[in-house]
């Protein structure tokens, strides 16, 4: 049995799959295993459990460098093509649905090529099956959709014989199977910043205040005052992560109270290290949200122009902060006012840190 799995990018997108990955795995312990992913987030699955070979896409890059480099550029995609061809795959899995993911399912020539019932930049026209995909749903529990279909009216015959649907009994919602690789390397990398830094494992908050739309982004001077009541009033030290240094620099100089900024300085995986060991995540909706509430850490998170029922942080112990608007969720990118965040108050977001840290037998200083 050989299986692809087409997810190329975000990373809270592949974070989302992971679970399908695993029920993938449950339902078919003997098969082989390819997952076809984008540079940005491969880290997230290099040297998974159960994955047996990942395939990285290059396609920012080729796209960028055609034009300089074309004959380079033209043989290193006949050699990706030349790699994800060198194995006849019985199933191809597009949980992307979208033309860039559904060329690479054309490309595999697999047997039998499943996604959404979605004419998505007509990315349904490669698919030999189809499913409804229910919106409504967290983006978790629509991937896991998929594979609930495997092994229902869509299960793939083993080998060996036999015609029957595997039964496949997928995990309740909060212990969905999110497994992010980690080792001896990262976890020693992450004590040695946190040995750098003088925190202690547990008595530190890591917010995240960057994000890729300028619709997602709160104040930057309410993370600063943010920052400034939880050494105040709990005494943790706060640690900035993100790939915005200039912006987590220009919130570290509004406060007035010591903070640490670890932007940039980390990988994916190191990242999930880090975030296993923080006593809260406070973010805005992006990547890092979904990879500290995967490994079970806390989080609190603002919300504005993107609806939390499909890409919140998935499972329990979790607080969304949001304000309720006609207009939201509007998954804009750009607004000329910006209300939802904007008008979000810091007292607002501190209930929802107080609430958490207080759950989780956190007190504050006397």
């Amino acid at each position: 049995m050989n299986i692809l799995i087409v997810k190329l990018s975000a990373v809270g997108d592949v974070v989302h799959t992971l679970p399908s990955l695993a029920a993938l795995r449950k339902l078919y312990p003997q098969a082989h295993i390819t997952w076809v992913i984008e540079a940005a987030a491969a880290d997230l699955i290099r040297e998974h459990p159960h994955l047996d070979r990942v395939l990285i896409s290059q396609r920012k890059r080729w796209l960028k460098e055609i034009k300089k480099t074309p004959v380079k550029t033209v043989r290193e995609v006949l050699g990706f093509i030349k790699a994800l061809r060198d194995r006849r795959y019985d199933l191809a899995i597009d949980f992307h649905g979208l033309l860039k993911s559904s060329l690479i399912v054309w490309l595999a020539a697999a047997q039998r090529k499943l996604g959404y019932d979605s004419m998505q930049e007509l990315s349904g026209l490669f698919l030999t099956e189809k499913i409804p995909e229910d919106m409504a749903k967290h983006a978790v529990d629509r991937y896991l959709d998929l594979v609930r279909y495997l092994g229902g009216q869509g299960a793939i015959i083993r080998p060996g014989g036999g015609d029957a649907p595997v039964p496949l009994a997928l995990e309740a919602p909060e212990g969905a199977a999110f497994m992010i690789p980690s080792g001896a390397a990262e976890e020693k990398r992450v004590a040695q910043l946190l040995e750098a830094h003088h925190l202690t494992p547990g008595r530190f908050v890591v917010v995240n205040p960057v994000a890729l739309w300028d619709t997602k982004l709160w104040e930057e001077e309410g993370f600063a005052r943010l920052g400034e009541r939880l050494v105040r009033e709990y005494g943790l030290p706060v640690v900035f992560t993100g790939t915005g240094k200039k912006e987590i620099g220009r919130i570290q100089a509004l406060m007035l109270t010591p903070s640490v900024s670890l932007a940039g300085e980390t990988t994916l995986r190191e990242l999930a290290c880090l975030y296993r060991q923080a006593a809260l995540l406070v973010s805005t909706d992006t990547g890092p949200m979904h990879i500290a509430a995967a490994v079970g850490t806390p989080v609190v998170a603002l919300f504005g122009p993107t609806d939390p029922c499909r890409t919140g942080p998935y499972g329990r112990g979790h607080r969304v902060v949001r304000r309720e608007m006609p207009c939201s969720p509007c998954f804009r990118r750009q607004c000329p006012t910006r209300e939802c965040l904007r008008g979000l108050k810091v007292g607002e977001v501190w209930q929802a840190v107080e609430a958490l840290l207080n759950a989780n037998g956190y007190e504050p200083d006397d």
